[in-house]
């Protein structure tokens, strides 16, 4: 069982010049599908191609080019939305949301408005201080993205790349939950999390595949109170919209930023218009882009193009029933057969790939001793170098193997740390290392008695010292590990020195 408690969180408070102000967060995430295909045509999706190279005729809106519906990209929505506890739709549509803008051929993006294909599900953010909360989700539709306009590449001309456009999207949106920046970050790190598990989404940020638009207002104390009751925004401040992060760290920046500028028009007797604006992180601050459309001001209505999208049941089953692992069951998991603790836990659970490092390197060892050196000697290591886990030269059958070593003392911690070095850097096997190289500790007693002996005879004052303070017979144990070149045994080195003093 998890160490957490469940509640309703605890709002970010902004003291203003009059009044103290809470916060209220909403988010819209839009998450690249992970597939080899858009999701109207058979262009490819991947990252980094020559500009204008993954484009169909369908993408670049050609006369007379009609969209075909990627069913593996329906099925990647589906399995996010069963990840995620939410109700699935079996009948949904697409509709066109018509806009202008140089990065989409068509004059409209397809999208889903009016019958999403997933409903409301929920996740569960763990947060800091030990709570945990789940945040509601509102609904996930799917969407082509845009293209990219490129305006640094000449002083009096713009580009046009559309090798995005057409990309699938799914946009998950969430309730007004969130309550803070922290929770806000926590909220798109179990996301992702999540999604990375699914295998639906990779959740890159930096290559735009995981984007979002962050929905921020202020309100008195009390006032969300009466929202949860009543459901009834009018209880909730305008709100802004804060367009396109893509950094954790620029996200909470965002959300200060934004609500110290609400509080400061609201306290000085102004208005909140509803708007979308971008944050700019140098300048710190939010700025105006456009005001705020409603679904109106895109005129959609159903593509005409594409017929509803209609799917079974049965299909729906099979997708659930061969659902991996999630990260909140393999952390209670790994906590229940391991006996790890839930930092530990949470840390080895984190990404999907270190988790099935830490398993792999766990199976039938001491799973504390395991996680001991997969977080603290190799996460450490990767992390000091600018690693992940996935580049790691040390495998999971190497650090086993040192693992191994240790339990059946064969060489100390010390000499396992040695050890690891030496196979993090020249690689190997541990034990055939160990042989070659004369690594194994000195488990002899007589070797090591003789060894203490000869420091004790050599230092009698230090002997009467350590007999009135017996904390001082950790000397000893460091003189004789030298000694032996830290090759002794330190239980059997410990128990000698005990004997020796007490004598």
């Amino acid at each position: 069982m998890l160490d957490l408690t469940y509640e309703l969180p605890k709002p970010k408070v902004i003291s203003g010049a009059k009044h103290d102000w809470e916060l209220v967060i909403g988010m819209e995430v839009h998450a690249q599908v992970s597939s080899n295909s858009k999701l109207f045509s058979g262009a490819s999706t991947k990252f980094g191609a020559e500009p204008n190279s993954n484009v169909a005729f369908v993408d670049a809106a050609m006369p007379g080019m009609l969209p075909v519906i990627n069913e593996y990209c329906i099925e990647q929505a589906v399995r996010t939305g069963l990840g995620l506890k939410a109700d699935i739709n079996l009948n949904s549509a697409f509709d066109r949301k018509n806009y202008f803008y140089p990065d989409l051929p068509q004059g409209y993006q397809i999208s889903q408005l009016y019958h999403p294909i997933v409903g409301e599900g929920e996740v569960l953010v763990e947060l800091g201080d030990g709570t945990a909360r789940n945040v509601r989700v509102e609904r996930i539709h799917m969407e082509q993205d845009a293209g990219k306009s490129i305006h640094d590449m000449d002083p009096n001309m713009s580009f046009v790349d559309l090798n995005r456009t057409g990309v699938c999207l799914m946009e998950i949106v969430s309730q007004p939950d969130i309550r803070g920046p922290e929770e806000a970050a926590a909220y798109i790190v179990k996301l992702r999390q999540i999604m990375q598990y699914l295998g639906t989404c990779d959740g890159n940020m930096q290559n735009g595949n995981l984007r979002a638009d962050v929905n921020v207002s202020i309100c008195l104390p009390g006032q969300y109170e009466k929202y949860q009751a009543t459901q009834d925004f009018g209880h909730l401040g305008t709100r802004c919209e804060i367009k396109n992060m893509n950094s954790m760290r620029f996200i909470q920046q965002a959300i200060e930023v934004e609500a110290r500028r609400q509080i400061a028009i609201v306290e000085g007797g102004g208005k909140v218009d509803q708007e979308t604006r971008l944050y700019d992180p140098d300048k710190g601050e939010t700025r105006s882009m456009r005001s705020k459309e409603e679904a109106h001001d895109y005129r959609y209505f159903p593509d005409p193009d594409l017929l509803p999208l209609e799917i079974e049941q049965a299909w729906v089953d099979d997708i659930a029933a061969n659902l991996p692992e999630l990260p909140d069951a393999k952390k209670a998991r790994f906590v229940a057969d391991f006996g790890l603790s839930d930092y530990d836990a949470s840390v080895l659970t984190a990404e999907v790939d270190a988790a099935a490092y830490f398993e792999a390197t766990a199976k039938g060892r001491n799973g504390k001793l395991a996680a001991n050196w997969v977080i603290n000697e190799l996460f450490g290591r990767l992390k000091q170098e600018d690693h992940d886990i996935t580049s790691s030269p040390v495998t999971p059958e190497q650090l086993g193997g040192i693992i191994d070593l240790i339990s059946a003392d064969t060489i100390s911690g010390k000499i396992a740390k040695d050890l690891f070095e030496i196979v993090y850097t020249e690689g190997g096997d541990p034990a055939e290392i160990v042989e070659a190289r004369g690594m194994k500790q000195v488990t002899d007693t007589g070797a090591i008695e003789a060894a203490l002996d000869e420091i004790i005879a050599a230092n009698p004052a230090q002997v009467e010292k350590a007999k009135v303070n017996p904390k001082l017979a950790g000397w000893f144990v460091g003189q004789v590990m030298k000694a032996t070149g830290g090759k002794a045994n330190p239980k059997a080195v410990n128990q000698l020195v005990a004997q020796k003093l007490g004598e």
